[in-house]
């Protein structure tokens, strides 16, 4: 049994990280990164062409941290394959030692660096979860008996801070009955929010994992709010970061006023 699904089978507070696989074929600085946090981690996410962008594989990634004792989660998307490449990268998956999933339909490649490029969506993230549990089940999609069957642990998205959260209610419920064991949120800000969609949802008694990304500045925030769909930054963090940032260079410019009183040595 995989320690994420063992984790949240046992209701323990858990904690995952992400990692964005490169655009290129030199993972060292990947790996060390997430060597780093791995033994603060239940598992690591591995993103799959986020964004559409074009990067090496997150199977290639989640197969590298296999071979490193770490647990990866694959994640998935529909958006560059059909039913065919999707169940058979489920199958590759658990042939590799990955066993948690995360499957999601993908942003449009218009949205990426291949704006040519033409999407799949031969499934949704409901359907592959259906698909892939149906292969947990030992049949394909179209009914054939498997040779050996996976015993994936499956999860889906939600996003709380949708502009229509009954509609993301919905989707869960379909989402739950496709067969996913847990979700990963998009990034969390709006705390009431948060409690609010979370008390809406409590009778599925299906584990949810909060999402959270650091943000640098009031720049990075304002960016993800115009950009990052399902994401909402409040103003007040906003405002709390700018006047950090103000706080900050005040600082710096006093003390290179007070530098100036030091003798300099050559």
């Amino acid at each position: 049994m995989s320690t994420l699904k063992h984790a949240l089978e046992e209701a323990v507070f858990v904690v995952t990280g992400e990692v964005g696989p490169p655009k290129g074929v030199d993972l060292e600085e990947c790996l060390d990164s997430i060597e780093k946090i791995a033994g603060h981690v239940a598992a690591v996410n591995v993103t799959d062409l986020q964004s559409a962008v074009m990067r090496i594989g997150s199977l290639a990634v989640c197969a590298k941290l296999v071979e490193r004792g770490i647990e990866p989660v694959f994640q998935l998307t529909c958006r560059d394959r059909n039913r065919l490449a999707l169940q058979s990268d489920l199958l590759s998956a658990w042939s590799l030692g990955i066993e948690n999933v995360l499957c999601i339909t993908g942003d449009h490649p218009v949205l990426g660096d291949h704006i040519e490029a033409k999407p799949v969506y031969d499934l949704d993230s409901v359907q592959l979860l259906k698909a892939a549990s149906s292969l947990n089940n030992g049949l394909d999609m179209t009914g054939h008996e498997l040779e050996g069957k996976p015993e994936l642990f499956l999860g889906a998205v939600v996003t709380p801070e949708a502009d229509i959260p009954e509609l993301q209610i919905l989707k869960m419920e379909k989402k739950i009955e496709a067969g996913a064991q847990f979700f990963q949120t998009q990034a969390v800000y709006d705390v009431p929010q948060f409690e609010s969609f979370m008390n809406r949802v409590q009778g599925f008694n299906v584990p949810v994992l909060a999402g959270l990304v650091v943000l640098k500045s009031s720049g990075m925030a304002r960016y993800m709010n115009e950009n990052v769909a399902g994401v909402k930054v409040p103003e007040s963090i906003i405002q709390v970061l700018f006047l950090t940032l103000i706080q900050l260079l005040h600082i710096s410019i006093d003390r290179i006023i007070s530098d100036k009183d030091l003798p300099v040595t050559q």
